[in-house]
């Protein structure tokens, strides 16, 4: 009888110690861990102090965690930040975050105040700020995956629960709130191709070229757009003046469909204007190639002797694969006039890079043309005189040849070699043009 009492009674006494014992919970909040460059430089006591409080706030006991941080010395930014953890288990969510914003403006680095921090915004659904701290904490630690999941969650509803608002203020007639809404998407996901186009189009409806461009361009630079879009923005770009831009992109519309009767003929009228408002934005490249094509010493020839060109020539002559080419306007001319001669195909092949040869006979046929409409040339060389190494007589370009170097807008090298064959580059064309300029004179 006294063993069963002795039993009975050692249960009851564990029973009871059981039951007293405080037992650990979860926290209801996420403590995120220490990051390992906050501890690395404390000493050991303040490094086992640091682990200890944390142990404590992820197992739920923010008093228990308090004494081991009260250890630290208050420069210490764990300090901080597991007192303002402290506070939050506790459900002090006031002093908690008065406490974690004191951290991140002594440590902006600190994660696990900003982790805390979001939390006690998700809390109050403050859904700005919520955003606004996971972004921060992705670009502290872009592979944090704690934040990572949350941040795309979040944004994701709130960019579509302000597209929705802006695309009914819309449908309403409501510009001003649909602009508002759409910016508000951008401040959620910068990159929003669909924000930047529908801002782009309430701007350039508004008269407002200016912040339309910025829009089209942001929309152009993220995931490539349909078709037409790229007319909406190529019509844009004529629209404000940037008509070699505008015809660019209409070029790349062209080429990829290539049956579009409607780019085809936009394509032509741009080409069109550019004789007239401006110089296409390729022929400022010229003067930095190092090989030049027929195509570039035809657009050169027209800027360079435009006024000297205008009257027509006696025919035009008819290419059929200058269709795509940015000097088009200026092939035509210097083709009709017989300044740069098209094969008997009728093709010119603007592409095909220009040699020495090739250049001279250019430069002499431009000389009679210039010739006939009233300019003299003196030669400055009597052709007797002159001996070449590497052009002979049976060479077709031979008289060319002969005469630009009498005339001196070309020359020999030291060993007496023209180089026929060799490539001429931007800058050698464009002297060879201004040496011709400057005789006509």
């Amino acid at each position: 009888m006294v063993k069963r009492y002795a039993a009975v009674l050692s249960a009851l006494l564990g029973a009871w110690a059981c039951a007293s014992a405080p037992r650990p919970t979860p926290p209801a909040f996420y403590v995120e861990a220490l990051p390992a460059e906050a501890t690395t430089r404390l000493k050991l006591d303040d490094r086992i102090a640091a682990a200890d409080a944390w142990e404590a706030l992820r197992s739920g006991r923010p008093e228990l965690a308090r004494k081991h941080l009260l250890k630290l010395g208050t420069a210490s930014p764990i300090r901080e930040s597991g007192l303002a953890y402290a506070d939050l288990l506790a459900g002090r969510i006031v002093e908690a975050e008065a406490r974690f914003k004191s951290s991140v403006a002594g440590t902006p680095a600190m994660i696990p105040s900003h982790v805390g921090l979001a939390q006690i915004y998700e809390s109050r659904r403050e859904k700005d700020k919520t955003l606004a701290e996971y972004r921060e904490i992705l670009r502290l630690d872009p592979a944090n995956r704690w934040a990572g999941p949350r941040f795309e969650a979040l944004r994701d509803e709130l960019v579509h629960a302000a597209s929705a608002a802006a695309r009914a203020a819309l449908a309403s007639g409501n510009r001003e709130t649909a602009r508002r809404e759409f910016l508000n998407v951008l401040s959620f996901d910068p990159a929003s191709t669909d924000a930047h186009l529908e801002l782009a189009r309430l701007y350039r409806q508004d008269k407002n070229p200016t912040e339309a461009l910025v829009h089209f361009r942001a929309a152009m630079a993220g995931a490539a757009p349909d078709k037409t879009v790229l007319r909406e923005y190529a019509e844009f770009l004529a629209e404000a003046g940037q008509l070699g831009q505008s015809l660019e992109v209409l070029e790349k519309l062209a080429a990829a469909a290539p049956r579009d009767a409607a780019v085809s003929k936009r394509v032509e009228e741009l080409k069109e204007k550019l004789g007239v408002y401006e110089i296409p934005s390729q022929y400022e490249a010229i003067s930095g190639l190092e090989a030049v094509t027929r195509e570039d010493l035809a657009a050169l020839i027209g800027v360079k002797f435009e006024k000297d060109l205008e009257a027509p020539a006696a025919r035009t002559e008819i290419l059929v694969d200058i269709a795509t080419s940015w000097a088009q306007r200026y092939i035509v001319a210097v083709a009709s006039l017989g300044i740069i001669r098209a094969s008997v195909n009728h093709t010119f092949q603007p592409r095909r890079i220009i040699n020495r040869a090739e250049m001279a006979d250019a430069a002499v046929r431009l000389i009679g043309v210039l010739q006939q409409r009233g300019a003299r040339f003196v030669p400055l060389v009597e052709t007797r005189r002159l001996q070449i190494a590497d052009v002979g007589p049976d060479s077709l370009y031979y008289d060319s040849i002969v005469k630009a170097l009498s005339l001196q807008v070309m020359s020999l090298t030291p060993e007496r070699l023209f180089e026929p064959e060799r490539t001429v580059s931007g800058p050698e064309a464009a002297g060879v043009l201004e040496l011709i300029r400057g005789l006509a004179r």
